[in-house]
């Protein structure tokens, strides 16, 4: 993973955890059901967006450096991991 693809989600995730905790302080406050229900829905568009930056950084990297290689092996173990997650992320 490229330096600044880690930074980023570090960055990322650090707030989605302080959201996380918020989402429990409000539960525990007896919050509106409907803002509770907002902010876990913000938190996953939050964990989509560090999904996505990291596939990016796979396709860009592993993917790339597999293609070059000229490895026919390595090319379709890289292709296959990305269809598969895909499948998972997308299913």
């Amino acid at each position: 993973m490229q330096c600044c693809t880690k930074a980023s989600c570090g960055k990322r995730l650090n707030r989605i955890e302080g959201q996380v905790r918020g989402i429990a302080r409000m539960l525990e406050e007896d919050r509106y059901c409907i803002d509770v229900v907002t902010q876990i829905s913000a938190v996953r568009a939050a964990l989509k967006r560090v999904e996505e930056e990291i596939l990016k950084d796979h396709v860009g990297h592993c993917v790339e450096n597999a293609i070059q290689s000229g490895n026919k092996d390595e090319q379709r173990q890289k292709v296959a991991e990305l269809v598969d997650v895909l499948g998972r992320v997308r299913g």
